[in-house]
């Protein structure tokens, strides 16, 4: 009998259990997706081109991440390319989207006009739009939002994001992942920090025509270096008179070495005169 009425109590007990889990589940209100963290100016002292840069690269918060992207005519998302070092760049070729230095390059066309910031995260730590740098050692302290984190060696820059302030950055991160906010990453092989004018830098020009080569030695016969797949702002350093080049019906014996990509372009694919003004004569 004792048993009985334990078995009883047990069984009734189960039955509330399951029936108090089944209501609890249809009264609770439905999961909320975790909220988006904040993406925008999140400190003070900012250029306008700076924080026009943050605006712009913080309306892309959920654009796909894929490698190549970013990297057409014109500043903008594009299709991306299968890394072969990435298996998870697998399906980038079917996604819209940005890699870091292409989200970099549209948030800065849109901030200052033109395509100031065309290239790799390479060429973009080292562009001629630099106004200041900052060391790895400083931290987040010194930076404003706008201001170009970048990871690599001064040689080998392989990832570049954009600083919010408060130790926040928004970044094209790695394949499969989609632009987001990000706490500032410190460590590892963090190289430091960038700065942009919101105006032209001295020595700074721009090339013209599409697919144009610079070359190891002023000479068209030397090596190719780099290719500017359209008009692209460029440091010229020093020029020299060297292989005359016919192009488009005018001849030139210029050529201009470019330090960031330490390769010589022949000032008859730069904007200006035969002779660029107020540039010195290389050694």
């Amino acid at each position: 009998m004792r048993r009985s009425a334990a078995v009883a109590v047990a069984a009734l007990t189960l039955l509330a259990a399951w029936g108090g889990a089944g209501n609890a589940t249809a009264a609770a209100p439905a999961p909320t997706r975790k909220a988006a963290q904040a993406c925008g100016v999140l400190a003070p002292g900012a250029s306008a081109a700076a924080e026009k840069a943050v605006a712009a690269a913080c309306e892309q918060i959920g654009v796909w991440y894929t490698w190549g992207g970013g990297h057409g005519q014109q500043p903008g998302p594009t299709y991306g390319q299968v890394d072969p070092s990435d298996p998870d760049s697998a399906h980038d070729p079917e996604r819209l989207g940005f890699d870091c230095s292409g989200l970099v390059r549209y948030a800065y066309a849109r901030a200052l006009g033109g395509d100031p910031l065309s290239g790799n995260a390479y060429h973009q730590f080292h562009s001629p739009q630099v106004n200041q740098r900052f060391t790895a050692a400083q931290g987040t302290g010194p930076l404003l939002p706008g201001d170009l984190l970048a990871w690599g060696s001064e040689g080998s820059i392989h990832h570049i994001a954009i600083y919010l302030g408060a130790g926040k950055m928004v970044e094209a991160r790695e394949s499969g992942t989609r632009i987001t906010v990000s706490d500032v990453r410190l460590g590892g092989d963090y190289a430091g920090a960038v700065r942009i004018a919101p105006a032209t830098a001295p020595g700074t020009f721009s090339t013209w025509g599409t697919d144009v080569w610079t070359h190891k030695e002023p000479s068209t016969s030397s090596p190719r270096v780099h290719r500017f797949p359209r008009p692209t702002m460029v440091r010229v350093e020093c020029q020299k008179h060297a292989e005359p080049v016919t192009a488009e019906g005018y001849t030139n014996d210029a050529w201009s070495y470019l330090p960031e990509y330490g390769a010589w372009i022949t000032n008859i694919y730069l904007k200006g005169p035969a002779w660029l003004d107020g540039v010195p004569t290389c050694p």
